[in-house]
């Protein structure tokens, strides 16, 4: 297979009709790496958001148990990716996340927010270093794939297009953005998890790194020290010169999953997509942190 060759079929598939497939060829031959690092972006964007990283720091799930947290959002995700919407693996992962949801206090606008960072973050991560930009039959069927998860979370007015998940995205973040200790300390654990897949040696410069890839408002929000002009260019143009060298590289011949990452490390053994995730905590009924006290 030539280099292009799979986006000229994905070019002939429908984005509304063929969303799952189209997505699919896009996350698993044409961007794993990026799209692993883009989604990984995506939700720690929202701890920007105080009712929402205020929300994972009391539940402790982010602090104390980062790498379970991590690998059980990549695979109930993967999952549903993977074996679609109807089979009986992607209903039972969708179980799981609606079970794990719904044992918290969560607005609707928070979780219509979450889903617009699955769409647009991978978007803009692509577009900036990957190997091509995105097509667009692969944005409206990246917007038609998480239009039709957010309907199975129950998720109400949510975005039609890409162009109206950006919006959405853009707006809530400028509404809301803004500085909170719990959502720092989640911030904290996650930049520390991230350092741990690789030696210890390493950590200081990787957090560094990282640091230089996000944004302003992010920054600002986390009340991180801003990464100087040098290194922000260096560190970009290292993961954009990465871009380009599998541009040159032949294209998969198989897909890659998830569950395939190194990132992935706390089922050696296997799992059971119906065990992944958090359970509630017995004797208590009803959110242990209701929106109301944790803004008080």
């Amino acid at each position: 297979m030539k280099r292009f060759e799979r986006l000229q079929q994905i070019r002939r598939l429908d984005p509304e009709r063929d969303f799952l497939e189209i997505y699919r060829l896009t996350t698993t031959f044409e961007f794993p790496w990026d799209y692993t690092r883009a989604l990984e972006l995506a939700l720690y964007r929202t701890y920007a958001v105080p009712s929402i990283g205020r929300l994972l720091a009391q539940t402790a799930e982010l602090t104390g148990r980062t790498q379970k947290r991590y690998d059980d959002t990549a695979l109930l995700l993967d999952s549903i990716l993977e074996h679609g919407f109807t089979s009986e693996t992607g209903r039972t992962a969708i179980r799981r996340i609606n079970q794990m949801h719904r044992s918290y206090d969560i607005s609707n606008d928070d979780m219509r927010y979450v889903l617009c960072t699955f769409v647009v973050v991978p978007k803009r991560w692509i577009n900036a270093y990957g190997w091509r930009r995105l097509s667009h039959h692969e944005m409206a069927a990246a917007a038609a794939y998480y239009r039709t998860l957010g309907q199975h979370f129950g998720i109400r007015e949510i975005p039609g297009s890409y162009e109206e998940f950006e919006q959405c995205l853009d707006d809530y973040e400028e509404a809301h953005f803004g500085w909170d200790q719990g959502a720092r300390e989640v911030s904290d654990a996650t930049l520390d998890l991230m350092a741990s897949w690789y030696p210890n040696a390493l950590a200081p410069l990787l957090r560094r790194s990282t640091l230089a890839l996000l944004d302003e408002p992010l920054l600002r929000a986390f009340r991180y020290e801003q990464p100087g002009v040098i290194a922000r260019s260096v560190v970009r143009g290292a993961v954009r010169l990465r871009g380009r060298a599998v541009r040159l590289m032949p294209p998969r011949s198989t897909p890659h999953y998830a569950r395939q990452n190194r990132e992935v490390k706390g089922y050696p053994d296997g799992y059971e997509v119906a065990e992944l995730g958090s359970f509630p905590v017995p004797g208590v009924r009803g959110c242990p942190f209701p929106r109301r006290s944790a803004q008080s």
